[in-house]
């Protein structure tokens, strides 16, 4: 039996990687944001979000992780590939809305986000059902984001 424990360590680690990168890069805009934005009602204490985060980051990485060792295929391909564009816009959602407070932008830069990241969900299924079920709790969260995005949005206009 092979030991794909390298394979799963990449893909996680990658993604955490990214999700560090992310959080670096916003860090003061999301140390504004914590002091200056007024927040709808629901958002989390800050401390949460890098803990959820880290969460997501992993189930994610994890999940991939399966998809790349499944037999080759076209849903495999499609599938990754939606991972890593889907990772990018994650990534650059970030940036738009800690860093240039680009509110409006930023809810329908996650409009199209969550629907890549249903899109993932979809493909992933036709390769590995596990894969997929990994991937829900990141959906679910994104729609709260939506929910926390729009609130931000239409108080601080």
């Amino acid at each position: 039996m092979k030991k794909h424990w390298i394979t799963y360590a990449i893909w996680i680690l990658g993604t955490e990687a990214i999700g560090a990168l992310s959080g670096f890069l916003t860090r003061e805009g999301t140390e504004l944001y914590s002091q200056v934005i007024t927040k709808p009602p629901l958002s989390p204490p800050a401390i949460v979000f890098p803990i959820v985060w880290a969460i997501l980051y992993a189930l994610m990485g994890f999940s991939a992780a399966r998809i790349y060792l499944a037999s080759p295929s076209e849903n495999r391909s499609n599938g990754l590939l939606l991972y890593i564009v889907q990772l990018a816009f994650n990534f650059v959602w970030s940036i738009i809305f800690f860093n240039f407070q680009a509110f409006a932008l930023a809810f329908f830069w996650l409009l199209v986000l969550w629907a890549l990241i249903l899109w993932m969900v979809l493909t992933f299924r036709k390769v590995d059902r596990t894969a997929a079920l990994l991937q829900i709790p990141y959906l679910i969260w994104c729609l709260f984001a939506l929910y926390l995005t729009a609130g931000v949005w239409i108080l601080n206009r």
